[in-house]
């Protein structure tokens, strides 16, 4: 598989983890319960097997998405980034209404996920 290839192929498949596998319950727990965040990172990383195979860079993929689905990560970031620490709106100013917080917060928090992918498939396939 070329790395250009690779690299469509695993944002195919970070749509379809992130998203078609996931259900209300794993949405709505993964930042509570470790255990769940794993089962997700799990269920999302198993199809990028077809990717980088049984590998060290299938290992970052997946503990990397618990890690930053578990513990939220992604608000420290925005919170780092709007100086913000007091923020209880994912790191925005009060001002920014609560849909716009959600969805700046579900897309960086994607952009994260999808360099991480991202740099593993390029190494996995260079």
């Amino acid at each position: 598989m070329t790395i250009a290839t690779g690299l469509f192929v695993g944002l195919l498949l970070h749509l379809l983890g992130d998203y078609v596998t996931q259900n209300s319950y794993v949405a709505n727990t993964k930042t509570e319960r470790s255990s769940v965040a794993m089962l997700h990172a799990t269920i999302y990383g198993l199809p990028f097997l077809l990717v980088v195979g049984m590998s060290w860079q299938l290992a970052v993929i997946v503990f990397s998405h618990a890690i930053i689905d578990r513990f939220r990560i992604i608000t420290y970031w925005i919170k780092l980034t709007n100086w913000n620490w007091s923020s209880t709106n994912f790191g925005f100013s009060a001002e920014t209404p609560k849909f716009m917080s959600v969805w700046l917060m579900i897309i960086a928090d994607n952009t994260f996920h999808l360099i991480i992918n991202s740099a593993m498939i390029y190494l996995a396939l260079r």
